[in-house]
């Protein structure tokens, strides 16, 4: 079974030459230092490509560069569930389509996962947007790879704990080289100002790998990141491997295209390493 797109047309172009040459031509004017040449996890945003698809390619452009990327033989996408639909965490058995092409899952990773609590369900994945906007990228650098896609409606610190450490002992078990992508637009519908003040807290928090910190501070200055759960996830799975800090990438807002300064949502590319 193929899940097939449901926001070509939406998000990102339909048109297939189009939507390869816009990846293509994302990508290649990131501006990332070349120097970034590891990661264990990554974080990009999953608007619409006009809104945020500068800073999702950044973290596609380090993906690109990391000197392990031919190692890697699954790249694991954890999304929010923005519809409530589904298990409180959702793994897909299923390839995924894009008009790009089908990226093949990892069906025997996936099912290892899903686990103690974690389940098999694809109705979660069915009108949610937050993976399906990461593969065209992913269609461009990396189309041979095998992929899981997980989807999180619980987005607690211990249901991210559980899923992340159900990807640590899958992909040990299976011996698989994987990485993981924390899809998340970060705060919601504020000022600007406001917006990149808490962000920045966030982000801080981040930096140091501190996953409850970025959870309380969420919480506590009701920032809206989308994705709290799935970061944290991509955090812990990126620390259990070794890494110590993070870096952002690119920091934008939806004004840049908007020019409307006063209500933004906004996006953040950062890798872990």
């Amino acid at each position: 079974m193929v899940r097939e797109y449901r926001f070509a047309g939406v998000f990102y172009s339909k048109n297939k030459v189009m939507l390869a040459d816009a990846a293509k031509s994302l990508i290649a004017n990131a501006i990332v230092d070349p120097a970034i040449k590891s990661g264990y996890a990554y974080v990009s945003p999953h608007a619409g490509y006009a809104y945020s698809g500068s800073t999702a390619a950044c973290t596609y452009k380090a993906l690109s560069q990391n000197k392990d990327l031919g190692r890697i033989d699954t790249i694991i996408i954890v999304g929010p569930n923005h519809t409530g639909d589904g298990e409180n965490i959702s793994v897909s058995a299923q390839d995924w389509e894009t008009p790009l092409g089908v990226l093949k899952n990892n069906t025997p990773l996936s099912r290892q996962i899903a686990s103690k609590g974690i389940k098999v369900d694809e109705s979660a994945h069915l009108e949610e947007h937050s993976i399906e906007v990461q593969l065209p990228f992913l269609n461009v650098i990396a189309p041979t790879k095998k992929f899981c896609f997980i989807c999180m409606r619980d987005q607690s610190v211990e249901s991210s704990a559980k899923l992340s450490d159900s990807i640590i002992a899958a992909s040990r078990k299976l011996n698989s080289n994987a990485v993981v992508i924390a899809s998340s637009d970060f705060d919601h519908y504020e000022p600007r100002r406001e917006a990149a003040r808490k962000d920045g807290l966030l982000i801080k928090a981040l930096s140091g790998l501190d996953y409850e910190g970025f959870d309380r501070l969420a919480s506590e200055l009701n920032d809206s990141a989308c994705g709290v759960g799935p970061v944290m996830t991509a955090l812990l799975f990126a620390k259990s491997m070794g890494a110590t800090k993070s870096l952002l990438l690119r920091y934008s807002d939806s004004s840049s295209v908007t020019k409307d300064y006063s209500s933004v949502v906004a996006y953040a590319s950062i890798v872990f390493i």
